[in-house]
């Protein structure tokens, strides 16, 4: 059935209002163009700014593209648009076999021809208080990202994080030595709730010896995990974030004791098995859906061990009922272990101990707040309450930091400045992240040399311009 679009339905900002619909191709003959329109549910001005986007070709049933969520991220991603316009290919929504996805080298001729016929209709979308002062310009949008190709491995849906998928990628990165472009080869691990934020990205290399990296394809060959080095921008970040306790670390290992992790979120677990393998901590885990933890343990190189422990469980409701004003057992209904045992540690003591660092890497449900991580609970006076609780004396709580909104940062700010001792930042450098580190005590160490085995590995595994990056943020 076809439905005709009313013109005036488009004259005014509907904030968070999302409609879709077909055209022909004026460039193809009997093919359609699927069109999309996104308001932003940010109130806007007298003078909404416009913009259009057409879909990168191929990937037209990437979710990025396909779905009201990617949508809403790219909207955010670009800031004053009160209105974001999508035009691509119409595609099939019954995906079937995965496909392999390959950049075009060149932009193809009838995308030009596309954005001189698509004009008239850009205008027609927009809002009447766009015609102020004549006829406006709807500027184009060039989406750019490093992938050069890709292909679906896995698709799952877990009870509560919803649909995911595991792709195999190569990328294009550049050498902070001579700048030069170089391929590479990742996994990635992406939530159709919010599909334009990676999850987990690890670094895979071929499972056979016998190959030519030059001659290598996605889709050719199978790939193993190389848990090695952390590839996804802001987990070296958060560890480097350590730098700032290697003296007390380096105490407490002295003194027989293993450094101890709390981390809220798993995903692949590329941080787990980085602290668990390169920086011999004991780590508990903390994710609120089996199914990722499953997806972690097939296709991204988490193992059960001795010093490496899973709980499945809402991770805000953990730290609040982990922490010593609330009477709980971590083996309640509300949260439970993957597997039996798992939540008390080898040495006997109880879970309820302190730990030295928590890395929070936890996700919004929601991506219409405008925040892509954390949750905006998580920064409920609270709950960073009882995370500071379970830190010991000395302590670190870590957190990646996602968001365009300068008031939630400013609360976040502000309720972190009230609760704890010291407050620090390290801008990861992608435009997107930045690390948000709160000492539970004002005793930490400087930044710099130390002349500890600590901090040496610590160096040896974290580039260490991020240690240098660290700035305190004033009370």
């Amino acid at each position: 059935m076809v439905m005709a679009l009313d013109v005036a339905t488009f004259e005014s900002i509907c904030p968070s209002r999302f409609l879709t619909f077909t055209i022909p191709d004026p460039t193809y003959p009997d093919s359609l163009l699927r069109v999309a329109v996104l308001d932003s549910p940010v109130p806007t001005s007298d003078s909404p700014l416009v913009a259009a986007m057409f879909v990168p070709e191929a990937r037209e049933t990437d979710w990025i593209f396909s779905t009201e969520w990617g949508h809403f991220q790219l909207l955010f991603s670009s800031p004053g648009v009160s209105r974001l316009i999508l035009m691509g290919n119409q595609f099939n929504e019954d995906e079937s076999s995965p496909t392999i996805y390959h950049r075009r080298l060149v932009s193809s001729p009838r995308r030009k021809e596309l954005e001189v016929c698509s004009k008239p209709l850009f205008l027609a979308l927009s809002p009447r208080s766009l015609f102020k002062n004549g006829i406006p310009e709807v500027p184009i949008l060039i989406y750019e990202d490093n992938l050069v190709s890709s292909v679906v491995i896995h698709k799952c849906a877990g009870c509560l994080v919803g649909e995911m998928l595991v792709e195999d990628v190569e990328i294009e990165t550049k050498s902070r030595a001579d700048g030069c472009c170089k391929r590479e080869f990742r996994r990635r691990l992406r939530f159709k709730r919010m599909p334009n934020l990676i999850q987990t990205e690890i670094l895979i290399v071929p499972g056979t010896e016998d190959f030519h990296l030059s001659s290598l394809g996605i889709g050719e060959v199978e790939f193993m995990p190389d848990l090695r080095v952390l590839v996804h921008p802001y987990l070296a970040p958060m560890v480097a974030s350590l730098s700032l306790i290697s003296d007390y670390i380096e105490s407490r290992i002295q003194l027989g004791f293993r450094p101890k992790a709390l981390c809220l979120g798993v995903g692949g677990g590329a941080l787990h098995s980085f602290l668990r393998n390169r920086l011999d901590f004991e780590v508990m885990g903390v994710d609120a859906d089996k199914e990722v933890l499953r997806v972690a343990k097939r296709y991204f190189g988490l193992e059960d061990s001795e010093f490496m422990h899973v709980v499945i469980g809402d991770a805000i409701k953990f730290v609040k009922k982990l922490s010593p004003q609330a009477n709980w057992h971590p083996m309640c209904s509300s949260a439970t272990c993957e597997h039996k045992g798992h939540c008390h540690f080898p040495d006997g003591e109880d879970v309820n101990h302190k730990f030295d660092v928590i890395m929070v890497d936890l996700d919004a449900s929601d991506v219409r707040s405008g925040t892509s991580a954390p949750p905006l609970e998580f920064v409920e006076k609270h709950v960073l309450l009882a995370a500071k609780s379970l830190l010991s004396e000395l302590g670190i709580l870590s957190i990646n930091v996602i968001s365009p909104s300068r008031s939630f940062y400013s609360k976040l700010e502000r309720h972190f400045q009230e609760d704890f001792a010291q407050l620090y930042k390290i801008d990861v450098g992608n435009g997107e992240n930045f690390v948000v580190i709160a000492s539970a005590s004002p005793r930490v160490s400087s930044i710099g040399d130390h002349n500890n085995s600590f901090f040496m590995r610590l160096k040896s595994v974290i580039p260490e311009a991020y240690m240098n990056s660290i700035t305190k943020i004033s009370n």
